[in-house]
């Protein structure tokens, strides 16, 4: 992986979860991360809530202005420039949602083909509008447009929150290779929540335990 990853995908399909999970795991293994929130529409679902949290890991959290709030703010801080110079360590980026919240990303495209970067399209085929593969490969057509940036792998990240049971992620992953089929993008990995992953086996390749961070409200 290059020293940046961009984490793109459609609303709820879980890129915060993994944004966190990728950063968290970085660094307790020791190394220097930043991670920065780029979701600017969705008010439930945000890296910056959890800034507390990570920034005890020794995580460097970058945020728009109005940081800890839920409010739509285009502008974005000076800070963020500063990911593209190599003392900020490694840098995973939580891209807003859909092409609405990629468009945030075009400001940068032209230093992100400078630097180098690896851009991850999450796919969840639990969420409505990317359920079928050629639904899948069109939203990222959409956002690619809009961050005028490509994707370079995917992982599946076909969840049901809580809920999610082993045959759940088993049963998804005819469906994340026919998206990868449609895309021609490799499939990186399928996530599955640590605790059914022994479960699961090895009946998955490439298979990612998460935990399960990321909770609406109401789940608390």
């Amino acid at each position: 992986m290059k020293r940046i990853t961009l984490i793109c995908g459609h609303y709820g399909s879980g890129k915060t979860n993994l944004a966190l999970n990728m950063a968290l795991e970085a660094a307790k293994s020791g190394e220097k991360i930043t991670l920065v929130d780029l979701d600017i529409v969705n008010p439930y679902f945000r890296t910056v809530d959890y800034t507390e949290v990570l920034e005890k890991q020794g995580i460097n959290v970058i945020a728009q202005n109005l940081e800890g709030t839920t409010v739509d703010a285009p502008a974005l801080t000076a800070r963020m420039f500063s990911i593209f110079d190599e003392s900020m360590g490694r840098v995973i980026v939580d891209v807003g949602g859909d092409d609405v919240g990629a468009t945030a990303l075009g400001r940068f495209a032209q230093r992100f083909n400078e630097s180098g970067y690896d851009m991850l399209y999450v796919i969840n085929r639990n969420r409505k509008f990317i359920s079928e593969p050629d639904e899948a490969a069109s939203l990222l057509g959409e956002i690619e447009t809009a961050c005028r940036l490509k994707a370079t792998a995917l992982v599946n990240n076909s969840h049901l929150g809580p809920q999610t049971t082993a045959q759940d992620v088993i049963d998804s992953v005819p469906y994340a290779k026919a998206v990868s089929k449609v895309t021609g993008l490799p499939l990186l990995m399928t996530t599955a929540p640590k605790a059914v992953c022994d479960e699961i086996g090895d009946r998955v390749d490439n298979l990612y335990p998460v935990d399960v961070v990321v909770r609406l409200p109401w789940d608390n």
